[in-house]
């Protein structure tokens, strides 16, 4: 089994990464990204379509997609990206998540008629979460219950009984799901593929192991040499924000890992079913989620270590073996009697605001704008935030530049070692819940999921 190597997504032979120049000089620019992921190449791509009279230069460290954006579980999903009552504390109200809970469902349609269907193996396939306990289906229910008191329909999301849920997926012990059919399953890798050339096609200069070590009153200082930005810089670096000085408790870097097993027989397809291709969840605290992909493997993530002391990250994807491990023993348990061979693992950091949710932070003085926070839903949020960001650079007033999510960053994260400590036990806090509900016949949420729920702040 392979291990690391950023993903299986990018360690695949078939899979040509585009390369770009390293930075060896200074130069003048009028906007620079900071990011060679989906937000920022929306970003660059964005800015460069809206007024082409700009030029647009876009700075990643490593290569296109080697954080989140090349390693994640390819969902497209218009679920809610953040906490729909902390966005609606903003001037917009309700009426704004509302908002941007519409704009994230058009979006879906926007991305895969952009980066081309066939080209990102596309699939509109609804997203299930399952729930398994009694606990599980009790949320699960209430979930879509709160739903509709923010005016979502029946239509874009209900509940499954067991029946239904066992004729689309056969997963073990399933009590009952949460059907939407709004996500596409994607290839995370072939999806950035198609937008970086986009962003060339629209004349975005692109410069991978060029990493940026200081913001200026210039600019940035990228490979030790002076970058000079006449209109805004963007930094869209999520999880891997803790370079830029005094940020480094901004976002929390989450871990989270996943396998990819071996293309599976006819005969276990067969058993498991799963012909639309459904993007698949838990409704555990520890919750998982996994895609069937285009052929006919099955990937699948979860949380494992949650957090590096001190915002670490980690080396090239590379996972311990007790999250191997403990992700096999996923599968085993939601598919007995399948046959698989895990082929590879790899893990990577999602960027956790403080509350939560998703901010487009502007500092007109400082001509910075910092985005992020998407709390791992980033595939549909990158292209709000690029496009919002983009928007807010060309000086225009859209449907996107009114949402709750253009806002101050929220406080920072806890200073260490209370960082470490706390997000490592509020995650065995969680484990610890979920083994109390898994062997209960009570429909309530185990009592260390609930003090866990309020010390987070969720």
């Amino acid at each position: 089994m392979k291990n690391g190597q950023i993903s299986h997504w990018k360690a695949r032979p078939d899979v040509d990464a585009p390369r770009f120049p390293a930075v060896e000089a200074g130069f003048d620019v009028d906007v620079a990204v900071i990011g060679g992921g989906l937000t920022g190449l929306w970003a660059a791509w964005a800015v460069a379509v809206r007024d082409p009279s700009l030029s647009v230069a876009l700075f990643e460290a490593e290569t296109i997609g080697y954080g989140a954006s090349g390693r994640n579980g390819g969902w497209l999903s218009a679920k809610p990206v953040g906490l729909r009552p902390v966005l609606a504390k903003q001037p917009q109200g309700r009426a704004g998540v509302r908002s941007a809970d519409t704009i994230l469902g058009k979006s879906l349609d926007e991305v895969v008629d952009l980066l081309g269907s066939d080209t990102i193996d596309a699939k509109r396939s609804g997203w299930l979460q399952v729930a398994r306990t009694a606990s599980e289906l009790e949320r699960a229910t209430r979930y879509v219950d709160k739903a509709r008191t923010w005016d979502i329909s029946a239509e874009n999301l209900r509940m499954l009984s067991a029946a239904e849920t066992t004729e689309r997926v056969v997963v073990s012990d399933v009590r009952g799901a949460i059907f939407s059919p709004d996500c596409y399953r994607i290839d995370p890798v072939k999806a950035l593929a198609s937008l970086t050339g986009l962003a060339v096609e629209a004349g975005v200069r692109i410069h991978t192991g060029s990493r940026v070590s200081e913001l200026t009153d210039a600019g940035l200082v990228v490979n030790g040499h002076q970058v000079r930005v006449a209109r805004q810089t963007v930094v869209a670096t999520e999880g891997y924000s803790s370079w830029e000085k005094g940020e480094k408790r901004r976002l929390l870097p989450m871990n989270s890992a996943m396998v990819v097993t071996a293309p599976l027989s006819a005969a276990d397809w067969a058993q498991v079913r799963w012909d639309g291709a459904e993007c698949l969840s838990g409704s555990a605290h520890t919750f998982f989620y996994a895609q069937r992909t285009a052929d006919g493997r099955i990937a699948i993530g979860g949380r494992g270590k949650p957090y590096r002391f001190s915002s670490g990250v980690d080396v090239d994807g590379q996972v311990d073996s007790g999250t191997v491990e403990s992700l096999g023993q996923s599968l085993r348990d939601l598919f007995p009697g399948v046959s698989f061979e895990l082929a590879h693992a790899w893990c990577g950091v999602l960027g956790v605001s403080r509350d939560w949710s998703p901010f487009v932070d502007v500092d007109a003085d400082a001509k910075v704008t910092h985005v992020g926070g998407y709390a791992g839903q980033g595939l549909t949020a990158a292209y709000m935030g690029g496009n919002l960001v983009a928007d807010l650079i060309t000086g225009r007033d859209t449907e996107l530049t009114r949402l709750p999510w253009v806002r101050q960053r929220p406080r920072r994260w806890e200073p260490e070692p209370l960082r470490w400590i706390g997000a490592n036990a509020l995650y065995k806090a969680y484990s610890w819940a979920d083994h109390i509900e898994s062997r209960s016949k009570s429909t309530s949420t185990a009592w260390p999921a609930r003090i866990a729920d309020r010390i987070a702040g969720r």
